[in-house]
């Protein structure tokens, strides 16, 4: 059975009308009508039209209709398939019951439209919330805003921010400017995010630490360091206290500015006010000291990320494995690897390719062997390594 199928059989199992459930414990039918997601969902429509179908009809129950992972699971599933029409008809059908009288069921709706990128649909049922005895408050605008966002659609966060409020009578809050600030950064337009920062208390609302952490993120990745440090003395005045997120983007600006030592500094400083370093931070230090090829350095880190149990990210494997081949450490290449098969990490088959040539030019054949022997023990990983072994 598919990963698909088995969590479909869940879903659906759990899920199945009262009256197939009897004291008896009468077994459940579930071939015909559970087991059914096909691999290739695109080329079987009338396979992927019964599950809807089915899915439908569970909907009728109100402890169906409460499990938002159920829903989400749905929409992904056919906007994979590329089956938009299905999604419709499901959340469509969604506005018979009474929850759809609910702000929070209606926002549901909203954001599943808006996963699928299926934005027309969400504002389409947005602005149908009135005619659905749905009250329409900031949060459903939110919504909305989000939904688009999602989509990749910033300009039109931009435009259904600045022209929407007004016409609906809905007030923006904190949570609609986040949302706006960040589609600027998304477009490169820091100056109007950071205008804006600058503006929102003087109509009344107060900016977040994720206000500040999205500018501080968008300043540092565009380098534009000191803008980033004058937010960071604000957010001090403020009395905006810093989380790992924010001490991340900064290490990152310091990192692209070749200031290392900086960056462990600001370690330092975060272990001291009892914020802990995530994988992001030690991916930071790991990519500052790879680039001044510090490998010695750059382990130590990987070092305390290991010791702090955190698992890495693709990108530290990038940085270290080609560091670790250019100065001949095939050994910690060879460990870096195979930790990173293990951990299911999407390993670009050139670097696997490096590490075993690299192997077996040093007369490591039994860590190459190894090594392939890995990789196609992986289902997750479908590269062809191949292995030429000179007796």
């Amino acid at each position: 059975m598919s990963s698909i199928n088995r969590r479909l059989h869940g879903i659906f199992t759990n899920s199945l009308p009262a009256k197939t459930k009897t004291k008896t414990k009468t077994k459940v039918n579930t071939k015909t009508n559970l087991n059914f997601f096909p691999k290739s969902a695109s080329t079987d429509e009338n396979k992927l039209q019964k599950w809807v179908d089915n899915f439908k009809k569970s909907s009728d129950r109100d402890n169906f209709r409460n499990k938002r992972g159920i829903y989400d699971f749905a929409v992904r599933c056919l906007a994979a398939a590329d089956q938009f029409s299905m999604i419709e008809e499901i959340l469509e059908a969604q506005k018979k019951y009474g929850d759809i009288t609910n702000e929070g069921f209606a926002m549901r709706l909203i954001t599943l439209y808006g996963k699928s990128g299926m934005v027309d649909h969400a504002h389409k049922l947005f602005d149908e919330l009135p005619q659905l005895q749905c009250e329409r408050t900031v949060r459903s605008f939110n919504a909305l805003l989000t939904a688009y966002f999602n989509a990749k659609k910033f300009d039109k966060v931009v435009q259904i921010f600045q022209e929407l409020p007004s016409s609906v009578s809905v007030e923006s809050d904190v949570i609609s400017y986040n949302i706006f600030i960040h589609a600027l950064c998304e477009m490169g337009s820091l100056d109007l995010a950071i205008s804006t920062l600058e503006s929102m208390e003087n109509i009344g609302v107060q900016p977040n630490l994720i206000s500040f952490n999205t500018l501080l993120n968008a300043l540092y990745r565009n380098e534009r360091c000191s803008e980033g440090e004058r937010l960071w003395g604000l957010m001090e005045i403020k009395s905006i206290v810093p989380n790992v997120r924010s001490y991340n983007s900064r290490l990152r600006g310091m990192v692209n500015q070749n200031r290392i030592l900086e960056a462990v500094e600001l370690v330092g400083e975060m272990e001291s006010k009892e914020i802990k370093p995530d994988v992001f931070t030690y991916a930071a230090l790991i990519k500052g000291f790879c680039n001044e090829e510090n490998l010695k350095e750059a382990k130590r880190w990987y070092g305390e990320l290991q010791r702090n149990k955190c698992t890495p990210v693709l990108a530290i494997y990038a940085e270290l494995v080609p560091l670790c081949c250019k100065v001949g450490d095939l050994n910690m290449a060879f460990e870096l690897l195979s930790d990173a098969i293990s951990c299911r990490q999407l390993i670009k088959e050139e670097m696997l390719k490096q590490v075993v040539d690299g192997l077996v030019k040093e007369k490591k054949i039994k860590e190459a062997k190894k090594l392939v022997e890995l990789v196609k023990s992986s289902k997750h990983l479908n590269y062809k390594l191949q292995l030429s072994v000179v007796k």
